[in-house]
Parts: structure tokens; sequence; C-alpha cells
């Protein structure tokens, strides 16, 4: 097998994603999967889940996850990488520990996982690794030999992430009226996250106690600065953005990360801004927070303002992104054997981490999360 497409020691891909309801009645039952715990009443899941019924009740976010699987496994065969993809979701079907306990049975042992979420924080990379150990605990349970199981690391700054969301800025640029097109702003939108989860988001050293928001917004801001050069490299046209949030959750008097979209819009508004680009860099594909918050909201906030606005695309299941797996996945399999893979990145953060270092995006609640350097539950059989 060639060096360059050799995916040992790994056995097998495990697609991690958020999942999301198919229909009204898989509503409420998955709203309560994701705020388990937390005492919400089923009559406030169902007020939240009014952003579903008005999609039918379906999350676009499960038949994007197939549309990405597809494009892994074509990406895959049409490089002669011969690795099985398997998906698994934390909230719904079809789950992670069911997907796990397939992967077992099938004879795999040695399992790389994607999760859909491209940057450091609580939320998006050791809530992952925590529902992992519960599912690999719950294996050990039942008695099946238990994998061993690596997250392949952050790609928020991988070419194949970063080029096709800056073509999508392109494009929205490039649909904009002419009269406003070099005048318009670029809104790069990620979703907001408590301002105490961001600030210890990333590795301890990212950590900072200031409000700056830890490597949660510094990698933000890295994405954003590359995308803003590669379209004055294109355009001629030096486009002034900012860093906003959307998506915003919880309890009104905990400070969560700003501006808000809607907020920065009337703000830009004000300014005389003749038009906004929204770029949604901190998502994989155009799920509900997307569709919701940017096309619906978002879009009807700029109608009563009449200020002309486009929505630039998310990767999705891009060629490029599917690529970028690939990448990810031999470059993490050439280290576990030894080798000093190329390790692509953009910007000037330089490549994440391949294992999660103790104390990196600490939960309030101590939890045991696998995959990373702390992890002390069960080991591969």
């Amino acid at each position: 097998m060639p060096e360059q497409c050799d995916p040992r020691p790994y056995d097998a891909l495990l697609l991690l994603s958020f999942g999301g309801p198919e229909g009204p009645d898989d509503v409420v039952p998955f709203l309560e999967n994701v705020t388990r715990g937390r005492g919400i009443p089923r009559e406030r899941l169902k007020e939240v889940g009014q952003h579903y019924f008005l999609f039918g009740g379906v999350s676009p976010i499960n038949a994007q996850n197939r549309s990405l699987l597809d494009a892994l496994r074509k990406d895959f065969a049409d490089h002669g990488l011969d690795l099985p993809v398997y998906w698994g979701n934390r909230n719904w079907a079809p789950y992670l520990t069911d997907t796990l306990r397939a992967m077992v049975r099938d004879g795999h042992r040695r399992i790389a996982t994607l999760a859909t979420s491209a940057y450091a924080s609580y939320s998006g990379c050791r809530q992952y690794r925590e529902n992992l150990a519960d599912a690999l605990t719950t294996l050990k349970a039942e008695g099946l030999a238990v994998p061993q199981v690596d997250k392949l690391r952050h790609y928020f700054n991988h070419p194949g992430f970063v080029r096709p969301m800056a073509d999508g800025v392109l494009a929205s640029l490039a649909a904009l009226p002419e009269d406003v097109r070099d005048g318009a702003h670029l809104a790069f939108t990620t979703h907001s996250i408590p301002a105490a989860a961001a600030d210890t988001s990333g590795t301890p050293a990212d950590h900072t106690t200031d409000g700056a928001g830890g490597a949660y917004v510094a990698q933000h801001l890295d994405v954003a600065r590359v995308i803003a050069d590669a379209v004055r490299e294109e355009t001629g046209v030096d486009h002034p953005w900012h860093l906003v949030y959307q998506s915003r959750s919880g309890a009104p008097h905990i400070p969560w990360l700003e501006p808000d979209i809607c907020d920065h819009l009337e703000e830009q508004h004000r300014q005389g801004v003749p038009a906004v680009v929204m770029a949604p860099i901190g998502f994989v594909s155009d799920h509900m927070e997307v569709k919701y918050d940017l096309d619906t909201e978002a879009a009807a906030k700029a109608a009563e303002l009449g200020l002309p606005v486009a929505r630039s695309a998310t990767v999705g299941a891009a060629p490029r992104f599917a690529a970028a797996v690939r990448d990810l996945l031999l470059e993490r399999a050439a280290t576990e054997r030894g080798r000093d893979p190329r390790r692509c990145a953009l910007g000037a953060l330089g490549a994440s981490h391949d294992l999660c270092p103790v104390g990196c995006c600490p939960a309030r609640t101590p939890r045991s999360a696998a995959a990373g350097a702390d992890w002390t539950g069960p080991v591969a059989l």
C-alpha cells in the first residue's frame, strides 16, 4: 500500500455529529436528549421546538450528514483508500453507542473519529469526547470488545475547510447589486457560547481570564482574517469585517459572546453600510442554526432595515472538504506509525494538537472524556 494512502493503524472512520429530528413527533424527544439533566419542562421544549416545526419538524443536519458520508466514501474510493465510514450522533438516531456497537461487531478495533465541529470549545470538542467515553463504557458493560477511538484534530484552519468558505463569500459578494458590492461589510458568524466557556476553551495555555474568549474566539478570528485576505486578493477590495455571534440560548443573566448578528445588522445600518455578507464560518453545514437564525431571523431583520444581505455557503459535502477529511485521517495515521507528516493549516495558529491535553476545554462538572490525555476509562481489548 502506498505510504501516502495508508490508513493503518485505523480500520474504520466514524463521522460523529449532533443529530436532529426527522419529523414533528421527533422534535420534543430530540430536545429532551439535548437538554438531559437540565430539568427543562416539556412545555418549554415545545416552545423551543417551534424553529423545527417551521421546517416540518425536520432538521436538515441528518440529510447533510448523509451527503457528507456519500462524499467521503466516494473520495476514499477514488483515491484507493479502502476504509469503511460509519455515522453516529450524540442526540438522535443513528445514536453513537449503537453505531460503535455495530462497528465492534463488524470487527473494528482502531477507529478514527471526525466530529462535525471544527473549533475548540467544551460543546464543540470535549462534550463529544464525553459521549464517546459513555459509549465505550456501555460497550464494556455489555461484554463487547472496547475499541481504541482517536478524535481527529481540529480542522478550522485546514485549506479544505477554509477555501470553500472563501469561495462562498466571493459568490455572495458577486450576487449583491453592483452599486453596493464594493462597500459591503463581511459579518463572520458562529455559535455564541457562554463567555466563561469561551475563556476556558482550548489547551490550558489558550485559556483567558479577561473575556478574550480563549481558543474559541482566537481560532474564529484567524479564519476570518484568512478569508478576508483571500477576498481582498481576489477582488482588490478591502472589505471591513467583524466576528459576530448567533443562536444564543440559556439564562439571560449569564454573559454570552456578543454581538448578536441581528444587533450587528442594526449597527451596520446605523453606520450607513450599504450591504452585508453573512458568512457562517462556525458551521460545517446548513443545519438549523443557519437555516433559522440566519436565513429566517437575520434575513427578516435585514429586510426590516432595508439592508441588502447575502448569506454565503458552508462547506457541507463539498469535494474539497471530503478531501480534507482524507488528509486529516492519513496525517493522523502516519503520526501513529511514527512518521512526521505534512500538516496543512492556513493562518497564524498552525495545525492543532492531535491529543487533547489535560485541562482542555474543561467541563463545569468533571466527567470522563475519551480520546484525550486524561482518558482513564476502559482500554481497547
